[in-house]
């Protein structure tokens, strides 16, 4: 693993991991999509980010129309998503060199098993060129678990760096999230006033 830099942020210089890259962000887009799907609506779209968290990014507990409420997590230091429901059930599988299509069935394939059945719509979005559903790209399945590992750091570092900046404001503000579309951490602060 590659030494945090001095300052604490890990290095990740975006040639060393482009390929893996847009795999990850796939990957979050088909997590994402289901908390999408399961999610109320929350106004600023807030319903649909997922979350840094202690081993990695998390959708957060999710309702199901029919099923428990349940939790899907990219585990980025054991490499595994873990999928677990409110009555204790739980199923995961390595993060591993796998083709986007091979990912986004067994996904669908636990949900079915855990009795939460997800649809959702299966074509990426905000990636210039897209143009194959997850079922069929065989294309993206690169992945450095090293540089994934290094990405979250560098995320849980933004984050803690955005709270700090939040910290003295009094006026609403967003959670801090990670918006899958564009693989992007946001933070929104609102000051009240409104547009001309």
């Amino acid at each position: 693993m590659n030494p945090p830099t001095p300052e604490g942020w890990p290095r990740l210089p975006l040639a060393d991991w482009s390929d893996t890259r847009d795999t990850l962000q796939l990957y979050t887009q088909v997590v994402g999509k289901i908390r999408l799907a399961n999610e109320p609506f929350a106004n600023h779209w807030w319903n649909v980010p997922l979350y840094v968290y202690a081993r990695g990014l998390t959708t957060s507990p999710m309702p199901h129309p029919t099923g428990s409420v349940f939790q899907i997590d990219f585990d980025l230091i054991d490499h595994r998503l873990e999928i677990a429901t409110v009555s204790g059930a739980r199923r995961s599988f390595p993060l591993e060199p796998r083709p986007v299509a091979d990912f986004y069935a067994t996904v669908v394939g636990l949900l079915d098993d855990l009795g939460v059945p997800t649809a959702i719509w299966p074509m990426p979005v905000e990636i210039p060129g897209a143009v194959l559903p997850f079922s069929e790209d065989r294309v993206h399945a690169s992945d450095d678990a090293d540089a994934v590992r290094r990405f979250w750091l560098a995320l849980v570092e933004i984050e803690r760096v955005l709270k700090v900046f939040r910290s003295g404001f009094v006026g609403k503000a967003s959670p801090i999230h990670l918006f899958w579309g564009g693989l992007d951490l946001a933070h929104t602060r609102f000051s009240g006033r409104t547009a001309p």
